[in-house]
């Protein structure tokens, strides 16, 4: 049952969390690193459909994936899949996710995996039991604020950062990427497989 009990500790303890996960901040090379491949990206198109994914997890969560034969181990696969070819681009300078648009790319890969990715639902179901729905929907709300002023702010850090800058970032993040993408693979294929023995 939804209950609507506002407290500000919880929310602003949430939206900690879940700014720590979502880390939009470390994703800003990444964001720019595709905006000037393809362009503006719509940053409200982007915001809103991370909250929208998250908020569908966030009520419906694995009974959602469960309706396609999928866990939530294989849809952080999944996901790993697409960070780790994201950190390809950005290392060898090549185009993998041809054909995209700058609306096509506010979708995947910023708004799904970069924003709402398995470490963010994972995270937002498991404070599910310690705080009241009604703070984490608020947190989500305040996230998905900062999530749009990052990167709708990218302009500013372009010029902050210089075309080296720039360059030197997209390298050093795009080996971080590739990184992260091994592990999140690892864990949840290790994850999944000792579900199954």
């Amino acid at each position: 049952m939804f209950n609507l009990h506002f407290n500000l500790r919880e929310i602003f303890s949430a939206f900690m969390v879940m700014f720590a996960v979502i880390d939009i901040t470390g994703s800003i090379p990444v964001i720019i690193d595709l905006k000037e491949k393809y362009g503006k990206i719509d940053a409200l198109k982007a915001s809103i459909a991370s909250l929208g994914i998250l908020l569908i997890f966030f009520f419906l969560g694995e009974p959602l994936l469960n309706v396609f034969g999928v866990d939530i181990y294989s849809f952080a696969i999944a996901g790993s899949l697409v960070v780790f070819f994201v950190g390809l681009e950005m290392v060898l300078g090549v185009e993998i996710f041809k054909g995209a648009t700058p609306t096509g790319i506010s979708i995947v890969p910023i708004a799904f995996p970069l924003v709402a990715g398995a470490g963010a639902i994972t995270s937002m179901l498991s404070i599910k039991a310690e705080y009241y729905a009604s703070n984490i929907i608020v947190a989500l709300f305040l996230n998905t604020i900062v999530v749009y002023l990052v990167i709708k702010s990218t302009k500013w850090f372009e010029k902050i950062l210089g075309k080296t800058g720039i360059l030197i970032l997209r390298k050093v993040f795009g080996i971080i990427l590739l990184a992260i993408a091994i592990k999140l693979f690892v864990s949840n294929t290790g994850l999944q497989l000792g579900r199954h023995i």
